[in-house]
């Protein structure tokens, strides 16, 4: 299948571009910036530049994972995020349409299921528990806003037109450090993350290849991307009061392993991703877990997520590079 690849220079695409190859797809990558896997170069703001695309390259399939994220508040207004997050994806979505294309992957994210309420911690029951139905749904912040704004564009296009299109609401998988944690940070944060809230690059990469698959059958849903968890909701009231008493249940020697290393593991955590509905759908299941972070830290081997503090995304280095000219 020949597929256009957003954001194909990214996080995401450098790994997610190979593995549709090796499974016989012919991509094409479109970002704003060059890449290994890029061979076109622009923005999905541009309708013209999208058409042409589709038309050059026999387009059958799309997958979106190009957008300005969060971190790229700081440097962006809001109406950059509205032409490329929402005016983009429509481009896309109705170029899809137009070419006859049967399936439609929209990358989106769980940062817009976490409304003000959420961010300040636990609720009355624990833990929140975030499947695809929590709600009410009210994101803090543009980049959250534009995400949700175009799920809702992917979604009418469905029902207006039947083109099959899924949207993966991905939890964490970037290497960077955390913006928003200092302590503790680095490698023990992802590692604690991948209990709730995190997955690897790899694992996010294969769920869309499998979505991609299935998305004809399926026909339009929404899933989160995460990690399974070890936990069950009737925990989460324990969680938000004493994590590492769940964890033991779950990981006897998770302390002990942890104090080798010099880790924490959490006190408390306030909410919970349940990827389960991925799984029922489409057949994917993460294949790095909190119990893969433990088994490295028993076994002495490497560790299964990537950690990279220097990490930058390539259109900030792109900007740093053109600033120093």
């Amino acid at each position: 299948m020949r597929v256009l690849l957003t954001g194909s220079s990214g996080w995401l695409g450098r790994y997610l571009a190979p593995l549709l190859n090796e499974n016989g797809h012919e991509v094409t990558g479109l970002d704003v910036v060059p890449g290994v896997h890029t061979g076109v170069i622009g923005t999905v703001a541009d309708r013209a530049l999208v058409e042409r695309t589709m038309c050059e390259h026999g387009i059958e399939a799309i997958i979106h994972g190009g957008a300005l994220h969060k971190p790229d508040i700081v440097r962006y207004p809001r109406q950059a995020f509205v032409d490329v997050n929402v005016t983009g994806t429509l481009n896309l979505i109705e170029a899809a349409v137009a070419a006859g294309n049967d399936r439609f992957l929209f990358t989106s994210t769980t940062s817009l299921m976490v409304r003000a309420e959420v961010r300040e911690g636990a609720g009355e029951a624990g833990a929140w528990w975030m499947d695809e139905d929590f709600g009410p749904i009210e994101p803090r912040n543009i980049y959250g806003i534009t995400k949700l704004a175009a799920e809702q564009a992917v979604k009418l296009v469905h029902r207006e037109h039947g083109i099959a299109a899924l949207v993966l609401r991905t939890g964490r998988f970037f290497p960077e450090d955390d913006d928003t944690h200092e302590a503790p940070g680095g490698e023990n944060l992802k590692a604690n993350e991948l209990l709730h809230r995190r997955l690897t690059v790899e694992d996010a990469a294969a769920a869309h290849l499998a979505a991609l698959g299935a998305a004809p059958e399926i026909g339009c849903d929404t899933f989160i991307l995460s990690a399974p968890p070890p936990f069950a909701r009737e925990e989460a009231e324990e969680l938000a009061r004493d994590a590492r008493a769940v964890i033991a249940r779950h990981y006897p020697d998770a302390a002990d392993l942890y104090a080798a290393k010099g880790w924490v593991l959490p006190e408390i955590i306030d909410r919970v991703y349940d990827p389960s509905r991925a799984e029922r759908r489409f057949g994917w299941r993460a294949r790095s877990d909190f119990a893969s972070v433990l088994a490295a830290l028993r076994d002495g081997t490497e560790l299964p997520f990537a950690h990279d503090p220097h990490y930058t995304s390539p259109i900030v280095a792109q900007e740093r590079e053109a600033c120093m000219c």
